[in-house]
């Protein structure tokens, strides 16, 4: 081992000889990298390596190699890189090739090397880190795209970026990223040779025998890929994204419209097509003349609007499915949501969308999350009759839905409906019991602030019969803290003898009792040790904090301080695992003021 760390120093010494010599570093520092490097090095050459030890060596060589640039940047020196920077360079793709061999699995450190490769201009390397990288991990895609758009970008290599789509797509055939990202490839590589056909024409070269292929300069290789990829995956949406992809590059007119009539003859049974065809409508060019004026730009979004429903309302007579009314409603909601100073475009937006949701709910056909906009909008153009209305059939059509019902109920009790209780009620019989607790909350608030006592009273009773724990712990919070603000400290006291050996109990129970104690002029120290008392027996095994604050009480004013040897010999005894660390550290700061 010695040996082998000892030839490794050998062999830096000429880098680091020349590095004194040319003033980057003093003797001194050159004396420091040795000895630092000897640590690592032995590091590497045990039995058993670690992954962190390999990391460690590269950054350490990598930091050498960050402050070689600045030193040289600060005495503009910028010689003998071969003999200085370059023995580096090459050891640190060593160390890199040793690491990945060893933790194959690992792609950070495989992208770790990559990004060193590109940072230092061994672009040279990066090809081989890539093609050792997709041989141990073939099965992720993003690895392909990164090497082919490396080949393109960083080595300016259309043809080897093109061989890596395609290997990709062996592995990964099905594959919607891949396929976009080789089809913008093959649009780039056309966008470039178009460029560099423009300036040789500029500079008035010859050629010669050379000339530029016409059908690769139109993009007809994206096009091969389009179809290639449209035969494989056959969804709206993946032919509209390479559509989108197309539209960004100005020489592709003729593949945009091959593609557009692509999607209106093979996708019409799919609600992506309808939505991209409406939406396109608006891009429509408008009327010169109108524009000049507030009013008339707002005339000409209003037909082109209209234009675009005009599309939604041919989709919805071909496609009559949930998905197609989505995007319908969908594109009028976000429509009335853009800001105008003209009320008039605001009302016929609002009009619009009130006729598609009103046409969506009759087809039994509107998804739950809508019934809120409607809502909204009704209550805000005052319309409480139509908003009752929607509110219940909206129950009906999403009878089990926990957030339709808690919405609806909402609605009724602002529009001051007179058979809540009714309606309660029933939302409770339809929806699943172990989802309900909003429900329970939504009924205990409105029976506060709207019912008598006793008709509340009688609620709360209901909710403590619930089986699931959820509700009948949330029941006892909130009856005991309508108690104390109904009938004062004695019904809260009344209340909680009654419930605290009904379980299931939550902490939150006892420790309101406990606030409701402490907050009366006198509080009495025996009540607040049976609530300390009685929540322990619950939750003393795990629950520190409790034993924590019994102790602190006992400190108190009104407390008896020799007890609290007691208490801590208990806690000791009843804490289990890692809370009886936590006390003895907690209680050791407690005592020494710190707490």
């Amino acid at each position: 081992m010695a040996e082998i760390v000892q030839q490794r120093i050998e062999d830096r010494l000429p880098e680091l000889e020349q590095l004194e010599r040319v003033g980057l570093f003093t003797k001194k520092e050159v004396k420091s990298i040795i000895k630092r490097v000897t640590a690592l090095e032995y590091k590497l050459t045990r039995l058993i390596v670690n992954k962190e030890d390999f990391i460690a060596y590269i950054q350490y060589e990598i930091n050498v190699l960050e402050l070689i640039k600045k030193r040289r940047a600060h005495i503009h020196y910028q010689f003998k890189r071969e003999e200085i920077e370059y023995p580096i360079i090459h050891r640190i793709n060593s160390t890199f090739r040793r690491a990945t061999n060893k933790w194959k699995d690992d792609v950070q450190l495989w992208l770790s090397h990559v990004a060193f490769c590109k940072k230092w201009a061994t672009k040279g390397q990066i090809s081989k880190v890539f093609s050792s990288m997709l041989a141990i991990h073939p099965d992720k895609p993003a690895l392909w795209i990164m090497a082919a758009k490396s080949e393109l970008e960083d080595r300016n290599s259309s043809e080897s970026a093109r061989h890596l789509f395609l290997r990709s797509l062996r592995f990964h055939p099905n594959n919607q990223k891949v396929y976009q990202e080789y089809f913008r490839m093959e649009l780039l590589h056309s966008e470039k040779l178009r460029k560099q056909q423009k300036d040789l024409e500029k500079a008035e070269m010859d050629l010669g025998e050379y000339e530029f292929s016409p059908e690769i300069l139109r993009g007809k290789l994206a096009e091969v890929v389009y179809r290639n990829a449209t035969g494989q995956i056959k969804e709206a949406a993946f032919v509209i994204s390479l559509l989108n992809i197309a539209a960004i590059f100005d020489f592709t007119k003729e593949l945009q419209d091959t593609i557009l009539q692509d999607l209106q003859t093979n996708y019409t049974e799919d609600s992506f097509t309808w939505d991209f065809m409406a939406k396109r409508e608006l891009e429509a060019p408008g009327a010169g003349e109108e524009l000049q004026t507030a009013k008339g730009r707002a005339s000409d979004i209003n037909r082109r609007e209209e234009r675009c429903c005009q599309v939604y309302e041919e989709g919805v007579k071909s496609l009559n499915s949930e998905s197609m009314w989505t995007c319908y409603v969908a594109f009028c909601l976000e429509r009335l949501k853009r800001k105008t100073n003209v009320q008039e475009l605001k009302e016929k937006r609002q009009e619009r969308l009130l006729g598609v949701l009103q046409r969506a709910h009759d087809s039994s056909l509107l998804k739950e999350n809508y019934y809120k906009n409607w809502l909204q909008i009704l209550l805000s153009s005052g319309d409480t009759e139509g908003a009752a209305s929607v509110a219940m059939t909206a129950t009906r059509r999403y009878s089990q839905s926990v957030s339709m019902w808690s919405l609806s109920l909402q609605t009724l009790i602002q529009l001051g409906s007179g058979e809540i209780g009714k309606h309660f009620q029933d939302a409770l019989t339809n929806v699943n019991p172990k989802e309900s607790l909003p429900l329970w909350q939504l009924q205990f608030q409105w029976s506060t602030d709207n019912q008598s006592p006793e008709e509340t009273e009688a609620v709360f009773k209901r909710g403590l019969l619930s089986a699931v724990a959820a509700v009948a712990m949330e029941t006892k919070e909130s009856y005991l803290d309508w108690s104390y603000s109904t009938g004062g400290y004695k019904k809260a006291r009344k209340t909680f003898t009654s419930l605290q050996e009904n379980r299931p109990l939550s902490k939150a129970f006892f420790t309101r009792m406990i606030q409701i104690e402490k907050e009366q002029e006198t509080p009495k120290m025996h009540n607040l040790r049976d609530c300390y008392e009685r929540v322990l027996q619950e939750f003393g095994t795990t629950d520190d904090d409790l034993w924590l604050q019994y102790i602190q009480e006992e400190l108190g004013p009104l407390g008896q301080p020799e007890n609290c040897g007691k208490i801590h010999w208990r806690a000791m005894k009843f804490l289990e695992g890692e809370s009886v660390e936590r006390f003895t550290s907690k209680y050791t700061l407690l005592q020494t003021g710190h707490l």
